[in-house]
């Protein structure tokens, strides 16, 4: 029997190019780089160019996982039935593609066969996204996605990278493929000396936080948490969505002021902005119109013209990464958040915007992936060197080697279906932990809300969840609402942060039952009750639960929806 990799390289099929533009195919063991010259008379517009096309002869029903574009997208199920994990998939609420006939797999696809998996992905994302058609017959067609761009007469073009893997062990595969991938694009994370904790205001207090909140917060984290490090003040600070620099009236005193008190705390302040976007009223957008982009009339693109138009503040209109003005614009914001308010911790969020598609740049040649990068560029000059930048709502790829943490699942609310929906994410996500940058798996919640209720099995979920994910750790709830059992939940998490406790390690795509292997020795047993009824696991002898240290036997029973952590020595 041929290896799947073999299979890959017969796919090779060029009928879908017109025949003056001219394929080349390069192999260097797994990694493929295709290039394509047009030696034709005149310049080619190329929308999607197929790399290979054809089946592997898999079966149909083989349980697959993909990325989406953007933070909000991936996929499960089978090859012929996919389902979505998250509530907004890019070829429906996110109109990234339109797929008829198929299924669309952004740069990151595995399959499970009967010797394993195979992994196909891109390693880079420089200029073009990286897309896999799974057709229901078991056909695929591997993609560049070129948006229409023209290829001169004789240029060429060079593809992203094609990694082709196949192995016994899903979590071998990915560890390969992150570090093929720090070889195109490095990564910041080696320059994060701590894996960052803290306390962020959004999930108490959302859009209506003030000054007051942040201060009081502060007072309570003296007394009650000084292991978190930053105080993030959230959305809802700015005049404006796009005048970063201009407070609402709850913040009279200024940020600048509220920084410089964080400081003087023991702590470091935190700062959410969302780099690309802008509102109707916004100051930048009166003032520069000329700086975003354009829809086919000539005029700003309002975003729900092509795409999800945002969550609040909207229409949003997005700042064109390709213009000079517009990068001279971010990195002198960052440089003045940086220098006179002396933030160096930047949630970065909305930044799918920032590689919008449909609109016209005022470089007509640069793919939406260019310019969102062009972007990030310029705001990672303005950040400076020892800043973190936290990418949120992200395009996944186009951010390879530009942010030091990544968000990687969807906003947490205080319901069971939340909690297991973003562990899901979260689990999927976890190989590029400490390798692409650090995991972002959204805030610790502990408490109820008026509007949002859990019960005590969830919560428990929600906790195993943060310990599987092994990233970042970030308290959501107002900190003097905590009792003292939340308060040691809250402390264990801290621990496990500051300890950069590896994420866990899950045999199967189940997630019911993940590893970690804690740095100073002894590992951590994360279980998982996805379903509505009880379920009995079995344990190996003398563990304890993690929380209170009781000793745990042989065997468990999780409620429905409810999750364990058990520490052995």
């Amino acid at each position: 029997m041929t290896s799947l990799l073999s299979r890959v390289r017969q796919l090779a099929n060029d009928n879908a190019l017109p025949p003056h533009l001219l394929q080349t195919r390069q192999w260097e063991g797994p990694l493929c780089r295709v290039r394509l010259d047009n030696t034709g008379a005149d310049a080619t517009p190329v929308d999607h160019w197929v790399l290979f096309d054809g089946k592997l002869g898999l079966p149909v029903e083989s349980a697959i996982y993909g990325e989406g574009f953007q933070m909000l997208a991936q996929t499960m199920g089978s090859w012929q039935s996919p389902q979505h994990v998250d509530r907004c998939p890019d070829a429906s609420v996110y109109r990234i593609t339109d797929d008829n006939g198929y299924h669309t797999i952004h740069n990151l696809l595995l399959v499970e066969h009967n010797k394993g998996w195979l992994l196909l992905a891109f390693a880079s994302c420089h200029r073009f996204g990286g897309e896999f058609r799974l057709y229901p017959d078991g056909r695929l067609q591997i993609l560049m996605n070129c948006e229409g761009r023209e290829l001169a007469a004789g240029e060429h073009w060079q593809s992203e990278a094609l990694i082709c893997l196949e192995g016994a062990e899903r979590e071998d595969l990915l560890a390969e493929l992150a570090q093929l991938i720090e070889a195109e694009h490095g990564s910041l994370i080696g320059k994060v000396s701590d894996r960052p904790s803290g306390w962020c205001s959004w999930y108490h207090y959302y859009a209506d936080v003030s000054a007051a909140d942040i201060c009081e917060n502060l007072q309570v984290r003296a007394k009650r948490f000084p292991a978190l490090r930053y105080v993030q003040i959230d959305d809802g600070y700015q005049a404006k969505m796009g005048d970063w620099l201009t407070p609402s009236a709850k913040f009279e005193q200024g940020v600048a002021s509220l920084a410089a008190e964080i400081k003087q705390a023991g702590c470091e302040p935190a700062l959410w902005v969302a780099p690309f976007i802008a509102e109707p009223g916004s100051q930048v957008f009166q003032d520069h119109p000329d700086w975003f982009v354009k829809g086919d009339d000539g005029l700003p693109l309002p975003s729900e013209r092509v795409t999800y138009g945002g969550w609040r503040c909207t229409p949003w209109y997005v700042l064109d990464g390709t213009h000079p003005e517009v990068q001279a614009h971010l990195e002198r914001v960052f440089r003045t958040l940086r220098e006179q308010w002396d933030i160096h911790y930047f949630k970065l969020d909305a930044n799918f915007w920032g590689a919008i598609h449909g609109g016209r740049f005022h470089d007509p040649a640069a793919t939406r992936v260019e310019a969102y990068r062009r972007g990030m560029a310029a705001i990672l000059r303005g950040a400076g060197e020892g800043a973190f930048l936290l990418g949120c709502n992200a395009p996944i790829w186009p951010s390879l080697g530009l942010v030091h943490g990544m968000r990687v699942s969807d906003d947490v609310e205080r319901n069971g279906h939340r909690y297991r929906q973003i562990a899901r994410e979260a689990f999927c996500r976890a190989w590029q932990n400490d390798k692409l940058w650090a995991l972002d798996p959204d805030c610790i919640c502990l408490r109820d809300l008026p509007s949002q209720q859990a019960s005590k099995a969830e919560y428990r979920f929600h906790l195993a969840a943060l310990v599987a994910s092994g990233g970042m750790m970030l308290a959501g709830d107002r900190l003097q609402d905590l009792d003292e059992v939340q308060a040691v939940q809250l402390h264990k998490l801290l621990e496990l942060c500051a300890a950069r406790a590896p994420s866990a390690r899950f045999e199967s795509m189940d997630f019911a039952c993940g590893e970690v292997s804690l740095p100073e020795g002894g590992t951590l047993l994360c279980l998982f009750n996805w379903e509505g009824q009880p379920q009995e696991f079995l344990l190996p002898e003398g563990g304890a639960d993690f929380w209170h240290g009781q000793a745990v036997g042989t065997a468990v029973t999780l409620q429905g929806g409810e999750g364990r952590v058990i520490h052995y020595t």
